[in-house]
């Protein structure tokens, strides 16, 4: 029997994602973990130091254990990094009832929101907001597909696309195909319960409408689905959610990809990860005198506490 569960993974304190490509083989290797234990995709919300995804399974390790070790594997590789780079527990809720499915499902879509990266769900690529009520909200179909000889490029070794997956140009298997539309469909029931559901804010009401269910688990909260995520404050995220956020300042991806295309380049270094403590320290530095960034901005990019 599949049972409904919302997971978070996060890499604590470090980035996991630090440039595009990262975050479309993160978003490759849950595909083909949800592929591969026949469970079912409801939401996603892929970060830069953390995971949200709202699924259905019945093989809840094997579904967590695949992904994560099919990622940081790639990740290592490419960073020339070792060790694991998630936490060793991921945090996991069982979704029970239609209410408490809903509020799971709308925070993991506005994850963005709450970190203060986009002013509203739909501006962020790297979740499912964008692939649920498309016809209603005037979002036009994906017509061009990487073609199956270079999809390799995207997967891991000896590893094929799944059957009814197709790939971006950009080398990202369609949520389209992975995400089970209609079932989520069903539960917003529809596209004016959903945009309402997208833009309402945290508060009371979300508890009150779970209370409904009558189920035994612990209601959704922004404060609960967040569990173990550190870098920011809840009033921080309360008040991003209301749109006092900063949009101009560069995010994870950005200082990182400015960390690994350029800093390491002028210092000959091929990673953070061979870089000495005192080396971090002066790049850290660096960042937060010439690009007024924050401390703690700096210590994820630059994975401080590995």
């Amino acid at each position: 029997m599949k049972n409904a569960y919302h997971i978070c993974l996060s890499a604590g304190s470090e980035v996991c994602c630090r440039d595009e490509e990262d975050y479309l083989y993160y978003f490759n290797s849950l595909a083909l973990a949800i592929a591969h234990t026949e469970s079912s995709l409801m939401a996603d919300s892929v970060m830069s130091n953390h995971i949200h995804e709202c699924v259905r399974t019945a093989c809840l390790v094997e579904l967590i254990k695949r992904q994560r070790y099919t990622y940081t594997r790639y990740f290592n590789a490419k960073y020339l990094r070792r060790g694991s780079l998630f936490m060793r527990h991921p945090f996991v809720i069982v979704l029970d009832g239609l209410y408490h499915k809903l509020a799971a499902l709308s925070y993991t879509l506005r994850n963005a929101v709450h970190h203060g990266i986009t002013s509203t769900p739909f501006e962020y690529r790297h979740s499912s907001a964008r692939t649920l009520f498309r016809a209603a909200l005037g979002r036009e179909d994906v017509t061009e597909f990487l073609p199956d000889s270079l999809q390799y490029k995207f997967l891991p070794d000896h590893v094929d696309c799944p059957d009814g997956y197709k790939m971006s140009p950009s080398g990202l298997i369609l949520r389209e195909n992975v995400i089970d539309v209609s079932d989520v469909e069903h539960l917003f029931a529809t596209p004016r319960a959903f945009l309402y559901y997208m833009n309402r804010l945290s508060g009371e009401e979300w508890l009150r409408e779970q209370e409904k269910d009558k189920q035994s688990g612990a209601l959704i909260t922004l404060d609960l689905i967040e569990q173990g995520i550190t870098h920011q404050s809840m009033a921080q995220m309360l008040s991003f959610e209301h749109g006092r956020a900063d949009y101009r300042s560069p995010d994870d991806r950005t200082v990182c990809e400015m960390i690994d295309r350029e800093l390491l380049v002028d210092i000959g270094k091929e990673s953070i990860y061979l870089l000495s403590r005192s080396e971090k320290v002066e790049l850290a530095n660096r960042l937060c005198r010439d690009f007024g960034l924050s401390k703690a901005q700096v210590a994820r990019c630059l994975a401080m506490n590995y």
